[in-house]
């Protein structure tokens, strides 16, 4: 089923130019006014531990998908992180993330096994699905380990295909939900993961 997205709705009236730091190779932009250094980035095996205090986008300036490609992300939320149920996944698309007229599409789930996908274009964030979404395929937080989720993204020349450890949660239009550009990651407040491995790659027409 796809939902044709007519619009954005106004989530933050303002939005100034907020610095960007690089931590462990990934250049960290929070949203609104907050300090990037609230955010944490370790290199830790397998992969990078990341924490934030505000929510943040968080990439590599050589993670560029073009044409046909997959964004795919292997994330193992942290026990008890889900308690406020924010979510947190991957975003593509990504243009002018340094400046106030960052633009991208994310895909997000969260601890309570629902998902959504989002849009921003500079201060306006919009709802490309509607409301959240429960689905089997994600793997709820659990508070005796990580609860880990492989998420994907596979755009095509066409539609998008949003995928939580293999199985297709949603697909959309390319045309409504972005294309070209940096792709990275998504954590909104208060979270903990452990990302196992971030990749983007070609992907079949």
């Amino acid at each position: 089923m796809q939902y044709r997205f007519p619009g954005f709705l106004v989530l933050a009236a303002v939005l100034a130019a907020v610095p960007v730091s690089a931590q462990a190779g990934w250049t960290v932009r929070p949203d609104g006014s907050a300090r990037p250094t609230d955010v944490k980035v370790v290199a830790a095996q397998p992969g990078w531990k990341m924490s934030t205090g505000p929510a943040a986008i968080l990439y590599r300036a050589t993670d560029r998908g073009n044409g046909n490609y997959r964004v795919t992300a292997k994330i193992a939320l942290q026990p008890g992180a889900g308690a406020h149920q924010e979510a947190y996944g991957v975003f593509l698309g990504g243009s002018d993330l340094a400046k106030a007229g960052q633009s991208y599409t994310y895909f997000i789930i969260r601890g309570d096994g629902t998902w959504k996908v989002k849009r921003r274009r500079g201060p306006d964030v919009g709802s490309v699905t509607r409301g959240w979404t429960a689905n089997p395929a994600i793997v709820r937080d659990r508070p005796d380990g990580p609860a880990v989720n492989e998420i994907a993204v596979v755009m095509g020349a066409q539609n998008v295909r949003f995928l939580v450890n293999g199985q297709e949660v949603w697909s959309g239009v390319r045309s409504e939900v972005g294309g070209d550009g940096i792709a990275g990651v998504r954590l909104n407040h208060n979270l903990s993961i452990q990302l196992e491995s971030f990749a983007v790659t070609p992907a079949k027409p």
